[in-house]
C-alpha cells in the first residue's frame, strides 16, 4: 500500500480504485507487448548468420556457439548463447528464456495476425504467448491456417474450440504427423511417481492413466486391501489405507523377482555437534529432506519386512572442511562435498539439480591451467550447456568464498549465486574516471 499512499488523489472510492487498477493493467499489457518486441529484436541481433567460420567449427568439435531453431517452420534460427544471456538478463531459467523467445518469434515471423493484436494492444501478451505455444509443432501452412481462424476470437476462445482447430490444422497440413500423434496418444498410458517432490514427512505425489479394465481392477483390489489392513488393526482413514496397500501391492511384487533387488533408498543423518541427530534427514535419491521420525518409522518397517526397500544410512561429508589435492581431477569425495554444498548448477537461475547421474561437470571456478586449485573453494557443479557458456561465450565468474558465486555476462551485467538463489546486481558499475591531470606551471 506504500505506493498508493504516494498518489495524487486518494483512493476514497470502489470506483477509483477499479479506475487504477484498470489503468495499471492498461500499462502492464503494453509493457508486456513491448517485451515481446524486445525478445524479438534480441533475436534479430543475434541471428545464426553471425557465426563465423571459427565458431562453426567449433561447433563440429562438440563445443562453442551454435545455431538453434526455437520457434516453427519459417521462424530465423538465432544463436544458441543468445538465449543464455537474454534468460539470465530476465531473471529467468534457461529453458523459461528459451520458451519465452520461442513464443515471441512464433507471432512475429508465424502468426502475424494474432502479433498485430499484441501490438495494438488488442490481445494480452500472455494470452498471445499461450496460443503461440500450441502452434510451434504445425508446419508453416498450418501456423497461417489457426492465425486467420483464431485472431478474430483470440480474446474469447475456450481450450476445447481451440484443440479442435489445432487438430484440424495438423490433420489438414500435416497427416503423416497427424497419424504419428495418433498413434502416440495410444500409447499415453502411464504411472508417474513424483520422486523429486517428496514432502518432509515423507510423502510423495502419484498418478495414472490406465486402461478402463486396469483401472477398475487396481479400484477394487485397493479396497480390499485397505479393508484387510482395517481388520488388522489400523486407524488411518480410508484413503490413506488404499494408498498402504499400494505400496503393499508392490513389494509383493517385487518379492516374486527373486533376481531383482528392492531400489536402495539413500539418506544422510545430520549430527550436531552434541552427538545427537537433527530433526531433519536428507534423501539423496529425492534431493528433499523428510523429519528423522519418518526415517525411524521407515527403519521399523523395514525390519519387520523381507521385501522392504533397502535403506543406507550415510554421515554427512563435512561442508565446512577444506579438501584439496594437487591433480587436475576432481576426487568423488570433493565431488560430493561440493555438490552436497552447492544442490545444482551455479549459473545464474539454473536449477539443474547436482546429484551423481546428473550431466553436471565438476567446474574449477579459476581454472587448473591459470593456478586454480582442485580443492573445496574452487570447484563448483555447473551443467554442461553452461558450462559451455563459461568456456567459450565470455562469461567470467569468481567466488569469494566458499559457495559463493560471481558472475558477469558478455554484456557486462553481473549476478551472485549462493544458498538464497541468484540475486540480480545489475551493469557492472564503470572503471572510476582517472583524475584529470593538473596543468603544469607556466
Amino acid at each position: 500500500m506504500a505506493l498508493i499512499a504516494t498518489l495524487e488523489h486518494p483512493l476514497d472510492t470502489p470506483a477509483d480504485v477499479l479506475s487504477l487498477a484498470r489503468a495499471k493493467q492498461r500499462a502492464a499489457n503494453a509493457a508486456e507487448a513491448e517485451l515481446l518486441e524486445a525478445a524479438v529484436q534480441w533475436c534479430v541481433l543475434h541471428p545464426a548468420e553471425s557465426l563465423d567460420e571459427a565458431a562453426t567449427w567449433s561447433v563440429f568439435r562438440g563445443f562453442g556457439d551454435k545455431p538453434v531453431c526455437l520457434a516453427g517452420e519459417g521462424a530465423p534460427f538465432v544463436t544458441e548463447f543468445a538465449v543464455v544471456e537474454f534468460a539470465a538478463g530476465l531473471g529467468k531459467s534457461e529453458d523459461a528464456g528459451r520458451a519465452y523467445l520461442a513464443e515471441a518469434l512464433e507471432l512475429r515471423y508465424r502468426l502475424p495476425k494474432l502479433w498485430k493484436k499484441v501490438t495494438d494492444l488488442d490481445l494480452p501478451a500472455w494470452k498471445a504467448r499461450s496460443l503461440a505455444r500450441r502452434t510451434l509443432h504445425l508446419p508453416k501452412k498450418g501456423a497461417a491456417f489457426v492465425d486467420t481462424h483464431l485472431a478474430p476470437v483470440a480474446s474469447t476462445i475456450g481450450p476445447a474450440a481451440l484443440e479442435r482447430l489445432l487438430e484440424e490444422a495438423l490433420v489438414r497440413f500435416d497427416p503423416d504427423e497427424a497419424q504419428r500423434v495418433a498413434t502416440e496418444r495410444a500409447e499415453a498410458r502411464h504411472v508417474t511417481v513424483q520422486s523429486r517432490q517428496v514432502s518432509f514427512d515423507g510423502h510423495v505425489d502419484v498418478w495414472a492413466t490406465l486402461d478402463l479394465a486396469d483401472a477398475l481392477d487396481l479400484d477394487d483390489a485397493l479396497t480390499k486391501g485397505a479393508a484387510k489392513l482395517e481388520a488388522l488393526g489400523c486407524t488411518d482413514t480410508l484413503d490413506a489405507r488404499r494408498s498402504v496397500a499400494l505400496g503393499d501391492m508392490a513389494r509383493r511384487q517385487l518379492s516374486l523377482e527373486f533376481d531383482t533387488d528392492p531400489k536402495p533408498l539413500v539418506v544422510h543423518v545430520h549430527q550436531r555437534p552434541d552427538g545427537t541427530l537433527d530433526d531433519i534427514t536428507r534423501v539423496e535419491n529425492t534431493r528433499g529432506f523428510v523429519l528423522t521420525t519418518q526415517l525411524a518409522d521407515w527403519c521399523t518397517r523395514a525390519a519387520r519386512s523381507t521385501t522392504a526397500n533397502t535403506i543406507t544410512v550415510k554421515p554427512v561429508i563435512d561442508l565446512n572442511a577444506r579438501i584439496h589435492v594437487e591433480a587436475y581431477e576432481v576426487p568423488d569425495r570433493l565431488s560430493q562435498q561440493t555438490r552436497l554444498r552447492d544442490l545444482h548448477c551455479v549459473f545464474p537461475w539454473c536449477t539443474r539439480p547436482a546429484h551423481a547421474n546428473s550431466r553436471v561437470d565438476d567446474d574449477h571456478v579459476i581454472p587448473h591451467a591459470r593456478g586454480g586449485p582442485t580443492a573445496t573453494e574452487n570447484i563448483a557443479p555447473l551443467c554442461r550447456r553452461h558450462h559451455r557458456a563459461k568456456t567459450h561465450a565470455g562469461w567470467s565468474q569468481q567466488t569469494p568464498a566458499a559457495g559463493v558465486f560471481e558472475w558477469r555476462s558478455p554484456t557486462g551485467l553481473t549476478y551472485r549465486v549462493d544458498h538464497h538463489g541468484t540475486h540480480d546486481l545489475g551493469p557492472e558499475p564503470p572503471p572510476p574516471e582517472s583524475p584529470a591531470a593538473e596543468p603544469s606551471p607556466t
